[in-house]
């Protein structure tokens, strides 16, 4: 006797959803730039304190300082700029980063569609991950450039002449940061080649990786660089929804289960040859090899400060395909709910961080509140084991408009539009400063009294303390996120 078909699972995801769906989770995506008192994203107050500092030099208060003209990593600086002139700090804030984040959501959304899927069913996925590590890492330029180079892929994808009109998005993403671009231009390489040859799958797959090999070794040896065991961890994806220690990778941990199985199901029923000899798979390979091989750090002459943080921001777009990898089969509705499931873990977990962080920079802006005004603070704060710099930027947005943050990094790297081109008072002067005093070795010198630094007591308060010329300034703990 024949056995009996095995049940269907469930069904499918059908219908393209209503219009009126697409304003309703435009407003959904930026929820989280609205919930707490401040958006809490790492070099995000770095980024408004500069653009604060932008206004004293084109006011003759910054001698030394200067605003210089750059081609990339700058677009979403000068966005913060006119807004931060037009209606100050606050609403500047917020009105970039939402930008960045429909811009990323939307372009993440396109790609998909335009790769053959169907972009609803990943659409909770697609949004925990615009709030993940590279958005509260605060690499809005990255993000942006990210977002717009998404966009891009969606115009260009099918490799028709209309494809042309991605060329103006890709300019305009290389003014923000080269990389994404960088990547977009592989990604449209290789499938140029997946569909002049589609008969080669494992040969092209194989020349791409060489090259990916030939890459690693030309800059191995031609600049300093360091590869760090952890990229091991960005090579999925899912390390995106890991932010804070106390999250404990319980979302990242979900989403990476739920795309294995996920894939499995696809593999099994549009058949294993053809879906990992397909071009999306490969290119999702392809760049996790990038993410495992390419060095995390790479110091390249013409700046002051390494690239740091390269495998974890490239496992951005690396989830992002993987999602739209996922949207181009057969989508049943648990995923739907699993996907929202994971979505709602993710949000949760940071909601109740993120408000933690705002009560700690509440009571940050209440010292700085006691200060005579234009000295110079530091932060000496740290989280133990915390996952990414939460704090160590933080006081930078609490010293617009009442002190100098002077271990601000962006001036003294080479890499932002703010330079330190003479000699002066409002921030350290070499890169080497900055991140010595981030890591509480930093010996003061006299010329950059009087120095405030922010400690916390073993009770969990925060105090000034007057750093004295010739000693370490050291860093203290909070504990306050366990």
């Amino acid at each position: 006797m024949r056995p009996p078909a095995a049940p269907e699972p469930g069904p499918e995801v059908q219908a393209p959803p209503r219009p009126w769906l697409y304003p309703l989770a435009a407003a959904a995506a930026l929820i989280p730039c609205f919930w707490q008192a401040r958006i809490q994203a790492g070099d995000l107050a770095s980024h408004l304190y500069n653009a604060w500092l932008a206004q004293l030099i084109q006011q003759g208060k910054a001698p030394g300082l200067a605003i210089v003209p750059q081609s990339t990593n700058v677009l979403f600086d000068l966005l913060l700029s006119a807004l931060f002139h037009a209606f100050g700090a606050a609403v500047a804030e917020r009105a970039a980063v939402s930008l960045a984040v429909l811009v990323l959501v939307s372009g993440s959304f396109a790609f998909c569609r335009a790769a053959g899927g169907r972009p609803w069913p990943v659409f909770p996925v697609l949004l925990a991950l615009a709030y993940g590590w590279v958005f509260h890492m605060g690499f809005f330029n990255f993000y942006l450039a990210l977002g717009l180079s998404f966009w891009g892929l969606a115009l260009a994808w099918k490799l028709q002449p209309r494809g042309l009109a991605a060329a103006p998005l890709f300019a305009l993403a290389y003014v923000a940061h080269g990389l994404p671009v960088v990547w977009a231009a592989g990604v449209l390489g290789y499938v140029w080649v997946a569909r002049r040859w589609p008969e080669h799958p494992w040969w092209r797959l194989g020349v791409a990786l060489a090259a990916i090999v030939v890459l690693r070794v030309a800059l191995v040896s031609n600049v300093e660089t360091r590869w760090k065991a952890g990229q091991f961890q960005s090579c999925w994806g899912a390390d995106q929804l890991w932010v804070y220690a106390t999250n404990v990778a319980a979302a990242e941990v979900a989403l990476g289960a739920l795309w294995a199985v996920q894939l499995v199901l696809l593999a099994r029923r549009g058949g294993a040859r053809r879906v990992f000899g397909g071009e999306l798979f490969q290119v999702c390979a392809l760049t996790s090899a990038g993410i495992l091989l390419i060095p995390d750090w790479i110091n390249l002459p013409w700046y002051q400060h390494p690239l740091v943080f390269l495998s974890q921001r490239m496992s951005l777009p690396l989830a992002v395909c993987v999602c739209a990898l996922i949207s181009c089969g057969p989508i049943r509705r648990w995923y739907l709910w699993a996907g929202a499931a994971v979505a709602v873990l993710f949000f949760s977990t940071l909601y109740l961080d993120e408000r933690l962080l705002n009560g700690f920079e509440d009571a940050e802006s209440a010292l700085l509140a006691t200060l005579p005004p234009g000295l110079h603070v530091t932060n000496g704060v740290e989280i133990p084991d915390e996952h990414l710099n939460a704090l160590a930027h933080m006081v930078d947005r609490e010293c617009i408009g009442r002190c100098y943050s002077y271990m601000n990094y962006e001036p003294a790297t080479a890499q932002f539009r703010i330079r330190v081109v003479g000699p002066q008072h409002l921030v350290a002067p070499r890169d080497e400063d900055t991140w010595r005093a981030q890591g509480g070795i930093y010996t003061v010198q006299e010329k950059d009294l009087p120095l405030y630094q922010i400690e916390v007591q073993p009770n969990g308060s925060l105090y000034l303390r007057s750093l004295p010329a010739g000693q370490l300034n050291g860093y203290t703990f909070w504990d306050g996120m366990r």
